[in-house]
């Protein structure tokens, strides 16, 4: 048995009314305690471990215990040698007393009434091969293999000094590690001042896990750094490394140094190009309380300024959540070339919330732009669109709007449904348009709809014969600046059956419904509805649908296969009004139909019943307009879509419009989409509309990302307009991606500009939203 000793100070209760007190013990386990005297001191050596013990005294039937300090067992450990000799006699005579395993143990705590029972915990631990404990000064000096464990901190060094009561120390060619992130902190000299705080001189910081000898892949390495109390690590005459070498210099820095997201500097980010000249970012997160947070985004460059950036968001739960983000430059770059803003004060906001109301479910977009180049010029950085786009659609499953688009909706929803099938919606809309003043002025303003209220139903008639009442309801204000506006209200209430045909072979439905539409007309400078104020509109319209579905199921090399065939034919019919109403939406254009539909839509699966998958789809269809004014040309296009899914892994899908008589083709969107296992991924677009009087839309878009060997991956993107052979966007990636840390650089190629960037990641450090490598 290891001789043991314990030794206490104890601490005042914490409430005199207490059943029980506190108390705090230190307790020492080692192979050889020994003795010694001018100045007094114990010295103990081999596997010496000091614990710190925190004990509850409590009530119970017990023996009563003496208070025994330092000096008193200074004695007791000394006791007497085999001739009988006491420890201070031998001292006096210059001898020091060794002790070893027939030590008893000795513990003592004055606090405990008569009648008490005592409950330990471990608070932390110091470990050495030799510790030498002075009386005076009530320090214990520690060599070799030091390591003292507090809470979810380590500390390990050569040797050091601490002091047990106030719990602080200095240690030399020491490492500290903060299990909760892998920080790991190392100095030639490391004075802890507190519980959890620390000194580092010429020491520096990872967050990487390291082997014995092997040099970090990357470090901040500072000239002093302090730890401090609320989690934050101060560097001052800061340089980032890369294997040792010096990359980047601050002369102050501050770094999260704890598990909790905590307001400091994020990793920056730095590029150059023709345009923007130099550039760096330096983020600045502030943790304002466990749902919400702010980050700002300084972005200075050279030939254009400060680029003040934002982002603030909340979660309270999955279901209320929000995230605004918002970008302001004060230009001093004129526009040239293709760019043609006007107002050097350019901006871009965009937000996006998610709320439960009660029962309601509410849904708000905004995106706000200065003028209709900023997206093209900037996206890029934490702040671009490409960034943002893939931030909102993770987290709230919905997108940014394009950046060609110039007429950009924003839109606030609230939506309430009952489980009998009806459902009420609220939607205010508007719209922001950065067009060109030239096309403002020669055309009308957008459509806001300020509001639109909607309200759909639908219960069972007769159960027996499988018929229903719907129901549509819609009112609407469409206010514009210029331009005709109305407020409408939309009813369409209809009946539906349900027909089986030829012993249950077919299936057939017919709907009856009557259609009425109100308006009230507001002309805003447009002479047509000058002399109107108000119509109404009523349609009958009867539609009829037969079709049947075929299965067939089969295997091929042990695989299962199953093809389902639907051919269908669709009857519409709309009685025709004449009147003239303003047209805002396909409910103005509803009227006056005669039209027979036909198709055939084909579905492939693949795999057992209980675990099938989609394997393609291949949907053709076609109108035939039998009213009389369309008889020359009655055929509208031929409309084919089909999609391919030969793995998990690989994506295939076309669409195309055909029209049967001059022009041809219309319409053409192809799109293949690939990701491996390992992350892999190729992605292709192709787009080409017939536009009538306007040039035609021919582009292609690549994107592709590729892992290759020694933690690298390559990755480029194309945008090109082919009918006009101009490269829109090219852009290069190189992303060197470790266990525990990423850097990426990149390099793009606009018509107007040539820009390269280099951005690092670090492990809980430049990701202070809980994204690790």
């Amino acid at each position: 048995m290891p001789a043991a000793i314990f030794f206490c100070c104890l601490a005042p209760a914490l409430d005199a009314a207490a059943e029980s007190v506190k108390a705090l013990q230190w307790e020492i386990n080692a192979d050889k305690l020994t003795r010694l005297e001018n100045p007094a001191r114990i010295t103990a050596e081999g596997h010496v471990e000091l614990t710190k013990i925190e004990k509850t005294t409590g009530a119970k039937p017990a023996e009563a215990a003496t208070e025994r300090g330092w000096n008193e067992l200074l004695g007791d450990a000394a006791g007497a040698d085999a001739a009988g000799n006491t420890a201070e006699h031998a001292a006096s005579s210059g001898d020091a007393v060794a002790h070893s395993k027939a030590m008893p143990v000795i513990s003592g705590n004055a606090a405990a009434a008569p009648e008490t029972a005592t409950m330990s915990k471990v608070m932390g631990t110091i470990k050495a091969d030799r510790m030498t404990y002075d009386l005076n000064s009530g320090t214990v000096q520690v060599n070799g293999k030091v390591l003292i464990e507090i809470g979810t901190d380590q500390l390990a060094a050569d040797s050091g000094l601490v002091n047990l009561k106030q719990e602080t120390g200095q240690f030399e060619n020491a490492v500290i590690i903060r299990q909760e992130k892998d920080l790991h902190f190392e100095g030639k000299k490391i004075e802890k001042t507190g519980e959890l705080t620390y000194r580092i001189e010429d020491g520096w910081i990872i967050t990487c896990k390291l082997k014995d000898g092997e040099v970090p892949p990357w470090s901040f390495k500072a000239a002093e750094t302090e730890i401090t109390d609320n989690g934050y690590a101060y560097l001052k005459h800061a340089t980032f490394r890369i294997k040792d070498v010096p990359v980047l210099y601050t002369p102050i820095m501050i770094l999260p140094a704890k598990r909790n997201r905590q307001t400091g500097l994020l990793f920056p980010l730095a590029s150059i190009s023709d345009r923007n000249g130099f550039g760096m970012e330096l983020p600045f997160f502030m943790d304002i309380s466990p749902s919400a947070d702010i980050t700002l985004y300084p972005h200075y460059l050279a030939k254009r300024g400060l680029m003040a950036g934002a982002e603030g968001r909340y979660a309270l739960d999955q279901g209320d959540k929000g995230t605004v983000m918002a970008s302001f430059l004060a230009d001093d770059l004129e526009a040239e070339g293709r760019y043609t803003y006007t107002d050097q004060n350019r901006y871009w906001l965009r937000a996006k919330a998610d709320q439960q109301i009660g029962e309601w479910v509410t849904r708000l977009d905004i995106d706000l732009l200065s003028d209709h180049d900023y997206l093209s010029e900037f996206d890029f950085g934490r702040t671009g669109l490409s960034t943002s786009d893939r931030y909102y659609l993770e987290q709230f499953g919905r997108g940014l709007q394009d950046k060609t688009v110039e007429q950009r909706t924003n839109a606030l929803r609230t939506l309430r449904t009952w489980g009998n099938g009806m459902s009420l919606q609220a939607n205010v809309d508007g719209i922001d348009d950065v067009r060109d003043e030239k096309t403002k002025n020669s055309t009308q303003s957008p459509l806001w709809k300020l509001p639109e209220i909607k309200h759909n139903g639908r219960f069972a008639l007769y159960d027996e014969v499988n018929t229903d009442l719907s129901w549509n309801t819609d009112y609407v204000h469409y206010w514009r600046d210029k331009g005709v506006g109305a407020q409408r209200i939309d009813l369409y209430p209809k009946v539906t059956t349900a027909m089986p045909l030829w012993a249950q072979r077919l299936n057939a439905s017919v709907s009856v419904g009557a259609r009425d539409t109100m308006y009230s007309v507001t002309s805003n400078g447009d002479k047509t509805w000058d002399d109107s104020s108000s119509e109404n509109r009523l349609f009958g319209s009867v539609e009829s649908e037969v079709s049947t579905l075929l299965r067939k199921d089969f295997a091929s090399d042990g695989e299962s296969w199953s093809h389902a065939l639907r051919p269908f034919l669709k009857h519409t019919y709309v009685t025709d009004d004449d009147k003239l109403v303003p047209q805002f939406d396909e409910v103005d254009s509803f009227g006056n139909q005669n039209s027979l539909t036909y198709g055939l839509n084909n579905f492939f699966t693949t795999g057992e019943e209980q675990a099938e998958r989609d394997y393609a789809y291949v949907k053709i269809q076609q109108s035939y307009d039998l009213r009389s004014e369309a008889g020359d040309n009655p055929f509208l296009p031929v409309e084919l879509r089909t999609a391919w899914y030969p793995t998990q892994h690989l994506t295939f899908k076309y669409e195309t419009d055909l029209n049967v008589y001059d022009d041809g083709f219309v319409r053409h969107y192809a799109e293949g989409d690939y990701m491996s296992g390992r992350g892999d991924l190729f992605s292709l677009d192709y787009l080409f509309n017939k536009n009538i009087g306007a040039d035609d839309t021919n582009s292609v878009r690549l994107s592709t990302l590729i892992n290759l060997m020694y933690d690298f991956s390559a990755g480029y993107s194309l945008e090109k307009s082919l009918e006009n052979s101009v490269t829109v966007a090219e852009k290069f990636r190189l992303i060197y991606h470790a266990p525990c840390w990423s850097v990426e650089l990149t390099a793009e190629t606009t018509p107007e500009n040539e820009q390269f960037m280099v951005m690092f990641q670090l492990a809980n450090i430049g990701a202070p939203f809980g994204v690790d490598f």
